[in-house]
């Protein structure tokens, strides 16, 4: 099944997808930031809650999770985040799976999920959750309507590609390079042919790793992505505010901008296409 939220993000124009950790680097500011990320365009936005090895991870969110972890973000005070935050765009957490599964009095994933449904979470990222093992996560997800979200690296095939895309949904996270997390200076050319390998199967592809700018985030829709997921690009910005002292404000103005410039970037490249290529 698939959460009608995602869907209607994905159904009109190229969809922008942001992340930040939550609680980077304290919960009010925090707060502000996520919130100027709707207003700079935001179709979906993904919440980090951070977890202390984040195993997926480039060294600028490993820092993002510290500020987080240290400022006394916990699953807990995740969701008092969720509740305070005034968005009218999907929420999705990307967490590890030994969070989701602790959670609660009873082990397994059913506890975590329920709470995030009743607080009104679309669905969630799991990198380190295996196609294989995701069976009961992927249960409770269809228990509630929340969607379960797989990357998809450009290596994966076969059987275990065949996997993943039997138990994704919302969206697939389309790793656009090999390696970990991080803002990088151009795209890599893996892109077109990992989306050329997921043409066959009707789910929104989002394509993440390593966007930074407008022309990146043009240059992946126009190669037929149905999205742009950014994370480091944006927690540059909130790292550099506090390293500076800046005001949650001034941090604030910076992510709306950049996500404005993003999201105008997703949607030249939805225009560019050539008018025969259907978007899948």
């Amino acid at each position: 099944m698939s959460n009608p939220e995602l869907d209607a993000a994905f159904a009109d124009g190229a969809a922008f997808v942001p992340y930040l950790a939550a609680g980077d680097p304290d919960f009010e500011s925090s707060i502000e930031y996520v919130e100027a990320l709707e207003r700079g365009g935001a179709d979906v936005i993904e919440l980090g809650l951070p977890f202390s090895e984040p195993i997926a991870e480039g060294p600028t969110i490993q820092e993002a999770v510290v500020r987080s972890l240290e400022g006394g973000m916990t699953p807990a005070r995740f969701f008092e985040f969720v509740e305070a935050l005034d968005v009218d765009v999907p929420l999705v957490c990307m967490t590890y799976y030994n969070l989701i599964y602790q959670y609660g009095d009873e082990s397994g994933p059913r506890p975590f999920v329920e709470k995030a449904a009743e607080l009104g979470l679309s669905g969630f990222v799991v990198p380190d959750l295996p196609a294989e093992e995701a069976d009961p996560l992927r249960e409770a997800c269809d228990e509630f309507g929340l969607d379960l979200v797989f990357i998809v690296a450009p290596t994966t095939r076969g059987d275990r590609l065949e996997r993943i895309m039997e138990q994704v949904s919302g969206y697939v996270y389309v790793q656009a390079r090999l390696g970990v997390t991080g803002a990088q200076d151009d795209v890599s050319g893996q892109t077109a042919a990992s989306l050329d390998r997921l043409s066959a199967y009707d789910v929104p592809k989002a394509v993440g790793f390593g966007i930074k700018t407008g022309d990146h985030a043009e240059r992946i829709v126009e190669g037929g992505a149905d999205g742009i997921i950014v994370g480091s690009a944006l927690v540059d910005i909130v790292a550099e505010g506090h390293e500076n002292g800046d005001d949650a404000a001034t941090v604030a103005a910076r992510l709306e901008e950049k996500a404005r410039e993003l999201k105008d970037g997703a949607e030249r490249g939805l225009a560019q296409r050539a008018p025969q290529a259907e978007r899948t």
